[in-house]
């Protein structure tokens, strides 16, 4: 069952969210119900408290044998 929702924003926030709509082929409405779902995803995820930027390299290295010593020597090439 879909409700009607109510949101009060900047002017130019919508102006904004009108544009990326049009941009993107979807309704404000589904962006908004998109951004929810998100939310709800990853309250239901544990590394919810990470940005969204540090979530993406979160176990990039796991496969590897990169250790702290790389990751120092790694440093003094690059400045020293």
């Amino acid at each position: 069952m879909n409700t009607k929702l109510t949101l009060r924003m900047d002017d130019s926030l919508i102006k904004s969210a009108k544009y990326y709509s049009a941009q993107s082929g979807k309704s404000v409405s589904r962006i908004v119900a998109d951004y929810f779902t998100v939310i709800k995803n990853e309250q239901l995820d544990d590394s919810h408290h990470l940005t969204p930027a540090v979530r993406t390299l979160k176990g990039l290295l796991s496969n590897t044998d990169a250790g702290e010593a790389d990751y120092f020597k790694h440093l003094e090439e690059k400045y020293l």
